[in-house]
């Protein structure tokens, strides 16, 4: 458990014991589906996360922080395959359940917090 700014503390949602063993909801077809939130900054990607832990709403902190043209549907990427993405953000997808939010995740475009959702 970890704590957010508010100074409350948090679970990731999705994650038990056993889940985090099994990794991520498995892949159907080799694609998932899933959105985001790209910004420059660690700092910002953290603070997106730990607003989200504490019930933000996911597409519209998308719409208003995301540098990705999918800001405008509310990071929504759609349906990908692994050679479509970085390794970076293809692994990270993998190993989340679906609804499952990520912590930030470093790639060459920046700082992605990733919701699976597929």
């Amino acid at each position: 458990m970890g704590k957010n700014k508010y100074g409350k503390g948090y679970v990731s949602k999705g994650t038990s014991s056993k889940s985090s063993k099994a990794g991520g909801t498995p892949i159907r077809a080799g694609k998932i589906k899933a959105s985001h939130v790209l910004v420059e900054k660690f700092s910002k990607a953290q603070e997106l996360y730990e607003d989200l832990q504490a019930g933000e709403n996911f597409e519209n902190l998308a719409r208003q922080f995301s540098t990705c043209s999918s800001k405008k549907k509310g990071g929504n990427l759609g349906e990908f395959s692994k050679g479509d993405m970085v390794p970076e953000f293809w692994n990270a997808c993998t190993k989340l359940k679906i609804g499952e939010i990520s912590q930030p995740v470093k790639s060459k475009f920046g700082y992605h917090v990733i919701k699976r959702t597929g």
